[in-house]
């Protein structure tokens, strides 16, 4: 027969009401009872039933997460740090991707919510807060992630994109580039905030904006490295081209670098590039990458943190907003030597 928390308190002539405050991570248990509660836990191999679990409490034990495509690494980056904290609270995540289309982040939200989720982050590709209604209507906690959505009042937690945006551009104008250009993306706050940032470092900079080193990809419609690699090849075919290039993503950069080596010119001798997001394979990549890097551990740990916190208030509180502060990671793709 499965282990059960009787079983668990007979062993250790503990209550069964200490052996389920260490089970629900109440604090009021001294550390050495905590501690040798949770040992004869792993020693007698004890699972607990979470269908129990939840019918006890009026929780499903689950929070849902919808992210804009999970073949991007940042957001499986993001999921990892997600599970691993709710995990510590006995929560599962439920991982659903609405390959960047509206209508069907809409159908999972919806699905989401008939499964029975206790909160749903939403890293959303939508333009407007409608989508978040079904959610709204069902009481459900929601925070949303990465991306802010125009014109709603919703907890938010994310990176300070306009200052990832003059990082990148700054650490670009330390090395004494002045023709910097932005291969961006459109349709996000994230894209609106880090083309902001660049405007701003060039003002700063006293560099007047050339809209001919500003290029917009769509990424909807294709994969990113490939979509860099038009993107900067553009940039390189033009009589004045760029001395160096901030990339939205590490993804666009990957693909800018590319394309600049085909055509002859040195990363970053001839062309500094740096990207936004300090993905694992860009320090490998054979021009290692210098990146922004967003916290994605750090964005990872908040967001759980505050879904917790929804789920366990009785009435909702106001609505947050928190925001991780970017730091540039230097490679050799804008100078520094490979590691």
């Amino acid at each position: 027969m499965p282990t059960r928390l009787k079983d668990i308190a007979n062993a250790l002539d503990v209550s069964l009401v200490t052996v389920s405050k260490v089970l629900r991570g109440k604090t009021d248990v001294s550390a050495e009872t905590r501690d040798r509660i949770l040992r004869k836990m792993e020693e007698l191999n004890y699972k607990p039933n979470m269908i129990a679990r939840g019918l006890a409490s009026g929780r499903s034990l689950t929070v849902g997460l919808i992210v804009p495509d999970i073949a991007d690494p940042f957001f499986a980056e993001l999921a990892r740090s997600l599970g691993a904290h709710l995990r510590r609270s006995q929560y599962q995540l439920l991982l659903a991707s609405a390959d960047e289309s509206a209508a069907v982040e809409q159908h999972e939200i919806e699905n989401l919510l008939q499964r029975g989720v206790d909160a749903l982050l939403i890293a959303s590709c939508q333009t407007n807060a409608t989508g978040l209604d079904a959610a709204l209507r069902h009481h459900t906690p929601c925070v949303l992630l990465d991306r802010m959505l125009p014109g709603t009042q919703a907890n938010f937690v994310g990176t300070d994109d306009v200052l990832a945006g003059r990082l990148a551009t700054e650490h670009l104008f330390s090395l004494r580039r002045r023709r910097i250009a932005h291969i961006g993306s459109e349709g996000t706050s994230t894209a609106t905030d880090r083309l902001r940032g660049y405007r701003e470092a060039l003002a700063a900079g006293r560099i007047p904006p050339d809209p001919a080193l500003t290029i917009t990809c769509d990424l909807h419609g294709g994969r990113p490295d490939l979509l860099g690699h038009d993107a900067m090849r553009q940039l390189l075919e033009r009589p004045e081209h760029p001395d160096a290039v901030f990339c939205y993503s590490d993804l666009l950069a990957v693909g800018a670098i590319r394309a600049a080596r085909e055509m002859g010119r040195r990363v970053p001798e001839d062309i500094a590039v740096i990207g936004c997001g300090n993905l694992p394979l860009s320090a490998y990549l054979e021009v290692p990458l210098s990146s922004i890097d967003q916290g994605t551990a750090e964005l990872g740990e908040h967001a759980s943190q505050l879904a917790l916190e929804l789920i366990g208030s009785k009435v909702p509180p106001a609505p947050k907003s928190l925001l991780v502060p970017p730091r540039v990671v230097v490679r050799a793709s804008t100078g520094a030597s490979a590691v």
